[in-house]
């Protein structure tokens, strides 16, 4: 019997079923072709064996990757690839048998996209650096990094540890596939799809070139995925690395660093940010702290907004578990951070905003008046105030709704508070 060869095992059955089921489990937008994810179970049950024939006579060919803008919060868009859900599939089959090859190459100290690693844990070494005085910080910015990879030095790396000739040939079709803007067809002749099942890992293989520079002259870095920050103890050392690392990083990789956000920067500097986290200094203990960035908190605070828009007309209890399930998400990132405070405020407002949906919510003043005597205001009051012209926010800011819909009631409609669910989670 034949020894397996990479195909083989990237092919396999089991292997195959697992990329299908984590593609179904990631959901997300249709590609060009316009195939669901819900689609995608009966056309691999019916496709299946071809495409695996295809792929070992090297004739299958990944269809175009559909281009999207993703609006920023900061006026820009990010560009996002969004392959058909069937490449998706042969691409998680890809990731999942290379990844643990090459996962095992890459640096202590780089932690995105990568098994058991996570966003905390690059912040708790970028804290422990900090704290051993490497409090100069270069911040490296890569300029568009996932549509700056060179194909030929990304393939050249691969080839260094994948020897299967297929599969090399069949990474190359998926880089060169090609990108579909609106009606127009455009070649990729340069850079990795961000959004594709395997750009996770070809990312992680082209700039572990750099993490091997960095280790090789003694740096204290952290990486995850394209944003890098070194740390030094003095600027002129500070100073010295940026320009010897951003000289590397366009000579020997090919990439571009943007020159106007690479910059020499201290923790307590307002626009550090990484990971979307912010350090600060604990006076108390003298020790440097992550807390959420400024921007990230800004971001938060939007999302809680659009969900407590006053003409939002959905149920109550399907808006509150749209407000916990953003709530939950963002701290349970931010765990490690400090924030007690920001967390007090932000519950007040979330309160506010909720009271004055509920508020606009029962319309008419018969419904408010009766619901206002429901929660337990005299009939007096309730006609008087059920009748008041001042606007929804107004009301919901007053003793009238801060009496009948208490935090209590609020807690009971279902409603998680920030600060209750940090305390339980924050390390």
């Amino acid at each position: 019997m034949h020894e397996r060869t990479l195909l083989d095992k990237i092919l396999d059955r089991d292997n195959l079923n697992q990329a299908f089921k984590q593609v179904k489990r990631n959901k997300g937008a249709a590609g060009m072709d316009g195939m669901t994810v819900d689609e995608l179970g009966g056309y691999m049950a019916r496709n299946k064996e071809e495409t695996i024939s295809q792929i070992r006579q090297r004739k299958y060919h990944p269809q175009p990757v559909l281009r999207v803008e993703i609006p920023k919060l900061n006026g820009g868009v990010r560009l996002l690839g969004i392959p058909t859900v069937k490449d998706r599939v042969i691409q998680q089959a890809i990731a999942q048998v290379l990844t643990p090859i090459f996962d095992k190459q890459f640096s202590e100290y780089s932690y995105g996209f990568r098994p058991k690693r996570y966003a905390e844990m690059a912040i708790l070494q970028a804290l422990e650096y900090l704290n051993d005085g490497y409090d100069w910080i270069v911040d490296i910015d890569l300029e568009r990094f996932f549509d700056t990879v060179n194909h030929d030095r990304l393939m050249n790396l691969i080839s260094r540890t994948v020897e299967d000739g297929d599969v090399i040939s069949l990474i190359r079709k998926f880089l060169v596939s090609g990108v579909q803007i609106d009606e127009d067809y455009k070649e990729t002749v340069i850079g990795t799809p961000q959004g594709g099942n395997l750009s996770p890992l070809l990312s992680n293989i082209m700039l572990n070139e750099l993490d091997i520079e960095l280790e090789s002259r003694g740096l204290h870095f952290v990486r995850y995925a394209d944003d890098c920050i070194i740390m030094v103890k003095s600027e002129m050392a500070a100073k010295r690395v940026m320009r010897s690392v951003t000289k590397f990083i366009e000579e020997k990789l090919g990439l571009i660093v943007n020159a106007s956000k690479t910059k020499v920067t201290r923790p307590h500097d307002p626009t550090m940010k990484f990971l979307g986290f912010g350090f600060f200094r604990d006076y108390q203990t003298n020790a440097y702290k992550a807390k959420p960035h400024l921007e990230s908190v800004e971001n938060f605070k939007y999302k809680l907004k659009q969900l407590t828009k006053k003409n939002w007309s959905v149920d109550t209890k399907y808006q509150i578990e749209r407000i916990n399930q953003v709530i939950r998400g963002w701290i349970n990132y931010f765990k490690i951070g400090y924030m007690k405070s920001l967390l007090g405020r932000v519950d007040s407002h979330t309160r506010v905003r909720l009271r004055m949906c509920i508020w606009k919510k029962w319309k008419t003043a018969k419904n408010r008046r009766k619901n206002l005597i429901k929660l337990g205001m005299n009939k007096y009051n309730a006609y008087k105030y059920s009748h008041s012209s001042k606007g929804a926010i107004r009301i919901a800011y007053s003793w009238v709704l801060t009496t009948t819909i208490t935090n209590k009631r609020l807690a009971k409609f279902g409603l998680i508070s920030c600060l209750q669910h940090y305390k339980e989670v924050h390390a």
